[in-house]
C-alpha cells in the first residue's frame, strides 16, 4: 500500500472521527430550544461542555492533514467553497461564543438570546457540512486548471440539500441519544419521547437520499458493481440503521450511541469508497478530477508527515479517550458549570 492511499485512509478516518464526535454536539445544540427551563438548558450545554472544544480539534487536524498531504485539493476546495466556509466559520464561532457567554449574566433575555445563537449555529453548521458532503459526493465542475467553476448558489442543488437534511436528521438523533445517556428525570423522559420521531425522520431521509444516489449519482456505484464483495458495507449500514429503533426500544442507550456512531462512519466510508481514488470528483468532466496522485505532495513530504501522524494520532486518541472517561456519567451542575 503506497503513501497516497494511506493518507487517503487517514484523512477519511480523521474526518469521520470529527463527524462522530462533533456530530452529537451539533445534535445537542439543535435540540437545545426544546428544553423548557433554564436548568435543563444548562444541563444540555454542560453535557457537552468539557468535550466540544476537544472534538473540534479533529477538524483542525483534518484540515492540516489535507493541506500537508493533498495541497491542491485544499486550495481548490477552500477557494471554490470560500463563501460557504466563511458562513460555516461564523456558525461555529456563534456556537462557541454562545456556550461560553450564556451563563455570564442572570438576565433571562440574555440567556434566551445566546440559546438561540447556540441552536441556530448548531443547525446551520450541520446543514452546511451536509451540503458540502453532498456536493463532494455528487461532484463539482472543475476546469482544466482544477478550479471550481460553480458559484455559491450552485451548491444548493436538490441532491446536496437532501444530503444536508439527512445529515441534520442523523446528527440530531445522534445528539438525542447522547443526551439520554447524560440526563435523568423529566428531561431524560422528554428526550426519550422525541427520539422515536427522530428515528422515523432519519430513516425516511436515509431512504430518500439512498434512492437519489442510485438515480442521480451512478459514479458512486461503479466500484460496488466491479467489486461485489464491497456490498457488505452498504448492507452493514442498512443493518445499523434498522438496529437503531431496536436499541432504543430496549433502552440500551450506549449501544444505540455506538450504532449511530457506526452509521455515521459507514455512510462516510461508502462515499469515500465510491469516490476513490478521487478526492474532488469533476462533474461533468471526470478527466479534470483531483485524485490522490495528481493532487498529492511529494513522496518525501508524505513520508515525513506520516511519521508525524504516527506520533500525533495516538496522542489525540489518548486525550479524547481520557476526557470521555473522566466526564462519563450523568451531567450535574455545580458552581463551575456553564
Amino acid at each position: 500500500m503506497d503513501l497516497n492511499i494511506i493518507w487517503f485512509i487517514l484523512i477519511v478516518f480523521i474526518l469521520t472521527g470529527y463527524a462522530i464526535l462533533d456530530g452529537f454536539d451539533f445534535g445537542v445544540g439543535i435540540l437545545h430550544l426544546m428544553h423548557k427551563t433554564d436548568e435543563e438548558r444548562r444541563i444540555s450545554i454542560n453535557s457537552i461542555g468539557p468535550l466540544w472544544d476537544g472534538n473540534e480539534v479533529w477538524l483542525v487536524v483534518g484540515g492540516g492533514a489535507l493541506f500537508a498531504a493533498f495541497p491542491e485539493v485544499y486550495a481548490t476546495v477552500f477557494s471554490g467553497f470560500y463563501n460557504a466556509f466563511i458562513l460555516l466559520l461564523l456558525m461555529l464561532i456563534f456556537r462557541g461564543i454562545a456556550i461560553e457567554f450564556r451563563s455570564k449574566r442572570e438576565s433571562l433575555k440574555w440567556r434566551k438570546g445566546w440559546d438561540i445563537f447556540f441552536s441556530l449555529g448548531s443547525f446551520g453548521a450541520a446543514l452546511l457540512f451536509g451540503i458540502a458532503f453532498g456536493n463532494l459526493a455528487a461532484g463539482v465542475p472543475l476546469d482544466a486548471e482544477k478550479n471550481i467553476t460553480s458559484g455559491f448558489m450552485d451548491l444548493l442543488n436538490p441532491y446536496s440539500i437532501i444530503v444536508g437534511l439527512t445529515a441534520i436528521s442523523l446528527l440530531t438523533l445522534h445528539g438525542a441519544i447522547f443526551l439520554i445517556m447524560k440526563t435523568e428525570g423529566e428531561m431524560r423522559e422528554r428526550v426519550s419521547k422525541i427520539i422515536k420521531k427522530l428515528i422515523f425522520v432519519f430513516i425516511s431521509m436515509y431512504l430518500i437520499s439512498s434512492l437519489a444516489t442510485f438515480i442521480y449519482q451512478p459514479h458512486l456505484l461503479e466500484v460496488f458493481k466491479n467489486n461485489p464483495w464491497l456490498l457488505v458495507i452498504p448492507v452493514a449500514t442498512l443493518l445499523l440503521v434498522l438496529n437503531l429503533p431496536r436499541e432504543i426500544h430496549f433502552k440500551r442507550e450506549f449501544k444505540a450511541f455506538l450504532t449511530s456512531s457506526g452509521t455515521i462512519a459507514l455512510l462516510i466510508s461508502l462515499v469515500a469508497i465510491g469516490l476513490y481514488p478521487n478526492l474532488v470528483y469533476s462533474n461533468p468532466d471526470p478527466g479534470n478530477s483531483l485524485n490522490i496522485y495528481n493532487s498529492a505532495s511529494s513522496q518525501g513530504t508524505l513520508n515525513i508527515m506520516f511519521i508525524i501522524a504516527c506520533i500525533g494520532a495516538p496522542l489525540v486518541l489518548s486525550y479524547t479517550i481520557a476526557v470521555y472517561w473522566i466526564f462519563k456519567g450523568k451531567t450535574k451542575l455545580d458552581e463551575h458549570s456553564y
